[in-house]
């Protein structure tokens, strides 16, 4: 059994959804939680403090051990003051599921720039500003786990969503870095892409009779979502710097490669002509590979070009590269 027994997580908006079964699945477990909601509307309006409230509610009332955090992600304060409050109330913190955000459509030529830099401020800012406090506790401690709730809208594109995909897109990017930087510290960083019947689905698709009666809904119930994220926080996930999906039982791995391409002659200059003649293979995605930093694709390009990467070597480039590349 996957046991979180003596340690501290983070939940962040864990008052409805998706984060209040994330917490209630680590709390069952045996996990002290810290249930982070605002409660404000998918839209980002308002305060309630009884959503954190009931969702502590229905953890100690099981026995478990949780306390609730009103504070919002989008300060460094209030992502501080997060932290604090599990190193207050649990003496330490071992994962953090940064869960919290706002949600709302809208065409992008007529997206406005408080639309775009709200969205930006709770998921993107918000992400930083709880994730470098913690990180530099768990870095002190010798070691933890973030899971960052991303989205297919980030990775894939989702219309109506421009502000919301480059937010989540955006949380990829700094689970990377903080995946990289953290390993020597014990540090592991993932990221999940789930799909799940919630508020945000409601209230996007809007029809009722659709919600209801579609085979699709039913098949993308919330619940299927927990198993990954939960066992990414635990300290069963050995591994990091890796993206998942879960949407209707289907759980995947979600990557970035880079394909082989085309390598121009030695001393040319390739026209755009010559990108236009070389396109096929410029595209094609047969051969790639998956890689663990910027460093790898330094690495490889040097090594079909058969140089060194610069005079002090790959270690000049990143102190520590990763030992190995996927490859397909």
């Amino acid at each position: 059994m996957i046991d979180f027994t003596g340690q501290s997580v983070i939940v962040t908006g864990a008052g409805r959804g998706l984060g209040r079964l994330y917490a209630l699945d680590v709390a069952r477990r045996g996990a002290a939680v810290v249930v982070n909601d605002l409660g404000s509307t998918m839209h980002g309006d308002g305060v309630d403090s009884s959503v954190a409230d009931s969702v502590v509610e229905e953890i100690t009332s099981s026995g478990g051990r949780a306390v609730a955090s009103y504070d919002s992600v989008d300060t460094a304060a209030g992502g501080a003051a997060i932290v604090d409050a599990a190193m207050t109330s649990f003496g330490r913190l071992d994962a953090v599921i940064s869960n919290a955000g706002i949600f709302g459509s809208v065409a992008f030529d007529e997206l406005s720039q408080d639309d775009w830099t709200r969205m930006l401020r709770v998921h993107l800012d918000g992400g930083f500003h709880l994730s470098q406090p913690a990180y530099r506790v768990m870095r002190a401690a010798g070691g933890g786990r973030f899971v960052f709730i991303s989205s297919s809208a980030g990775v894939f594109g989702q219309p109506m969503e421009a502000h919301y995909a480059a937010a989540k897109a955006g949380l990829i990017g700094l689970s990377n870095v903080i995946a990289i930087e953290g390993q020597a510290h014990g540090i592991r960083a993932n990221s999940v892409l789930p799909t799940g019947f919630s508020r945000m689905v409601t209230e996007t698709v809007g029809d009722e009779k659709f919600l209801t009666e579609s085979g699709f809904m039913r098949a993308i119930r919330p619940e299927l979502v927990v198993p990954l994220v939960v066992f990414l926080a635990s300290t069963a996930c050995t591994f990091t710097h890796r993206n998942y999906s879960a949407c209707a039982g289907r759980y995947a791995r979600a990557f970035i490669g880079l394909s082989e391409g085309w390598l121009a002659d030695v001393g040319t200059v390739p026209s755009a002509e010559d990108i236009s003649g070389n396109l096929d293979q410029i595209s094609a995605t047969e051969k790639f590979i998956v890689p663990e930093s910027i460093v790898d694709e330094v690495l490889e390009v040097c090594d079909r070009r058969g140089i060194s990467p610069m005079p002090g070597g790959a270690d000049v480039l990143f102190p520590e590269p990763p030992k190995t590349m996927s490859r397909n």
